[in-house]
């Protein structure tokens, strides 16, 4: 087990952290650090090996393709083929950002990022760490979440040390996550875009820049984007969605009949009405149940409750994006 450098975001001029962390991605090695969306697992994304490293880590299936970030858009037309005039539109308003552009590859990214298809999900993150560490190391850095694979993502360093301490050259720490959920992934190889995962970026914000009613892909057993394909965010205990909020007592209560510790993740609102062994609260606007969410799966743990049932939030903006996250997260909804 190899041992794990914590490193310290300062975020001035000649940053040694950073300075260091980009040294390990130019070596080969896998180092952690915070996006706005969340801690990624980073390694250079033209080096097979280095990426090999990243799915051992993890433990994640060599057919699920990972989002590679750089720091402008003149790294991003170095790795793909020709691509729609809508991308450029897009960027101008949400690059730096939570979101990712699906595009033709032009081959210069390792075999395993693409999990081999065709294509090549990149983004520009905004977190002044990532992007200093791209513009430190020089080179494309394929990152997929920075969490042992089928479990919720970390949003803080701290999260990513209980997964992937011994297991990862460093962690880059520099605070929580501002969006708290993954980016949103487009598939831009068509005439218009087309939603491949829900995230930071709305639908209909893209509709507003472009003009176009976005459409969003349905399954497939080979996705362009990862955290579709396979079960991600889950908790340790199971998590059950519950559709009807006005029965969510009285099930707490039939499974409290039975000897069971029960939690309930819900709203502030709904938290003064109900009883349970132990309360997760989402928060109080859709930025915030976010930012909160994989926080709240992360401590839904076995030593505290057998079950957790979680009221169903109301999507307009990000809210979409959670609820994609707890549909995924969850063992049945009723």
């Amino acid at each position: 087990m190899m041992q794990t450098k914590q490193l310290y975001f300062q975020n001035k001029i000649n940053d040694p952290a950073i300075k260091e962390a980009a040294s390990y991605i130019q070596s080969g090695e896998v180092v952690a650090f915070p996006t706005e969306t969340v801690y990624g697992l980073g390694a250079d994304a033209t080096n097979n090996a280095a990426i090999k490293k990243i799915f051992q880590a993890k433990g994640r299936p060599a057919d699920n393709p990972l989002i590679v970030h750089v720091a402008e858009r003149k790294q991003m037309v170095a790795l793909v083929e020709e691509y729609p005039t809508y991308v450029d539109e897009l960027m101008k308003v949400f690059s730096p950002g939570p979101i990712t552009y699906v595009l033709k590859s032009n081959g210069t990214v390792a075999n395993l990022v693409t999990a081999g298809l065709e294509t090549v999900g990149i983004r520009m993150p905004s977190h002044p760490a990532a992007r200093a560490l791209l513009m430190a190391a020089n080179r494309p850095v394929a990152a997929p979440s920075a969490n042992l694979s089928g479990k919720p993502s970390p949003t803080n360093a701290t999260h990513v040390k209980e997964d992937m301490d011994g297991k990862i050259a460093a962690i880059l720490d520099g605070g929580a996550a501002n969006v708290g959920v993954e980016s949103t992934v487009i598939d831009c190889t068509g005439e218009y875009p087309v939603i491949l995962r829900h995230g930071g970026v709305t639908a209909a914000q893209i509709n507003e820049v472009i003009q176009v009613e976005t459409k969003q892909i349905k399954a497939s057993n080979k996705p362009k984007s990862p955290g579709v394909k396979y079960k991600h965010y889950m908790p340790d205990v199971p998590l059950i969605l519950v559709n009807d909020v006005t029965k969510l007592q009285e099930i707490i209560q039939t499974e409290q009949a039975k000897n069971k510790r029960v939690g309930a993740l819900v709203s502030d609102q709904t938290a003064e009405k109900i009883k349970a062994d132990k309360i997760y609260r989402y928060g109080k606007d859709e930025q915030e149940i976010a930012r909160n969410l994989y926080n709240n799966l992360r401590q839904m743990q076995v030593k505290d409750v057998d079950i957790v049932y979680a009221e169903k939030i109301t999507a307009n903006t990000i809210g979409y994006a959670v609820l994609d996250r707890l549909q995924r997260a969850a063992d049945s909804i009723i």
